[in-house]
């Protein structure tokens, strides 16, 4: 039943019913209106804030799926990036070792993917900084796999021509040397046999009777059949690939001639006394990328591991070199 209002008339001494006007009825039902938003607002606010609706209850539930996820992805990637390294250490410390390869630099390993902001679509999200951590992770360990990946091609490519490789380093003792009684001086400081100084010998030099056979220390190709006057005399230069050359001094005949494939152990001349020498004997040298080496650490087909360290107290006890 509707509530009727009523006014009390001075003149009449009653009450008169007060009847409102459109206008006030207007106003009121607006009032009316706008408190009913109001409180309906005011306890939409203390809902929102204090219950979740039943989807951000599955939107709670879902980002928390993705956030246990993440943290799985990044103990997974934390194990492949252990098994990165101990590849990594065993390319560098074994297979490079066993093929004489140079390590791929850390440089090249851990090289950036710098360039424009690759991220920037992940960026403006709750979860952006967890998102951008393990794409970036990720990218940088499928650069380390690329870098792996094409190393092993490049280990497989040297293990095909490793059989090569072998057969080609200059690896054997260049004359006849039974007993190692004609080792006569070897690489190092040494008294100069003509000036009487010291100076640094370059190689190895073995006494033998002119006309002993000189053998090829390893498989090549004859770059250089020389003779002169002084210095080494007549010589021989033998690339054998894979940055090795050997050398051939104070001969007196070749054998070979410029150009010619040849095999080791195979005759290439004979000792003699040409060039700065004071008796018959072989000058021996070998040189790895351009670079003299001691040619005493190369004899592993010839010597055993006795021969070997007699070798080498042999070559280190001479004084005097004899070129």
């Amino acid at each position: 039943m509707p509530h009727t209002k009523y006014k009390f008339n001075p003149d009449s001494l009653s009450f008169d019913r007060v009847r409102l006007g459109m206008r006030a009825l207007l106003f009121r039902s607006l009032a009316l209106f706008m408190g009913s938003v109001i409180i309906g607002l005011v306890y939409w606010v203390v809902f929102a804030l204090f219950f979740d609706s039943p989807k951000e209850k599955a939107l709670k539930r879902e980002v928390e799926q993705v956030t246990i996820q993440y943290d799985l992805i990044h103990r997974e990637m934390t194990s492949i990036e252990n098994v990165l390294d101990d590849l990594q250490k065993t390319d560098d410390n074994l297979y490079r070792t066993i093929f004489e390869s140079e390590p791929i630099s850390t440089t090249q390993r851990n090289g950036g993917i710098g360039g424009v902001n690759r991220y920037e679509s992940l960026e403006g999200f709750s979860n952006s900084k967890l998102v951008i951590e393990t794409a970036t992770r990720l990218d940088k360990i499928r650069k380390k796999m690329y870098v792996q990946s094409k190393s092993f091609d490049e280990l497989i490519g040297l293990a095909k021509n490793k059989e090569v490789m072998l057969k080609s380093i200059p690896a054997i003792i260049p004359i006849s040397n039974k007993d190692l009684t004609r080792t006569a001086s070897g690489y190092g400081w040494r008294i100069h046999p003509i000036y009487k100084i010291s100076k640094f010998h370059f190689g190895m030099d073995f006494t033998a009777p002119a006309g002993t056979d000189v053998y090829a220390t390893g498989n090549g190709t004859v770059i250089a059949v020389l003779s002169a006057q002084r210095g080494l005399g007549k010589h021989i230069i033998i690339d054998h690939g894979f940055g090795y050359t050997s050398i051939y001094g104070h001969l007196s005949d070749f054998k070979v001639r410029v150009g010619q494939k040849v095999q080791r152990g195979e005759v290439i001349g004979f000792v003699g006394n040409t060039g700065t020498s004071v008796a018959n004997h072989l000058h021996y040298e070998i040189k790895l990328n351009g670079t003299n080496v001691d040619p005493v650490n190369y004899y592993f087909e010839d010597l055993s591991a006795t021969d070997y360290e007699r070798m080498i107290e042999l070559a280190a006890k001479t004084g005097q070199s004899f070129d």
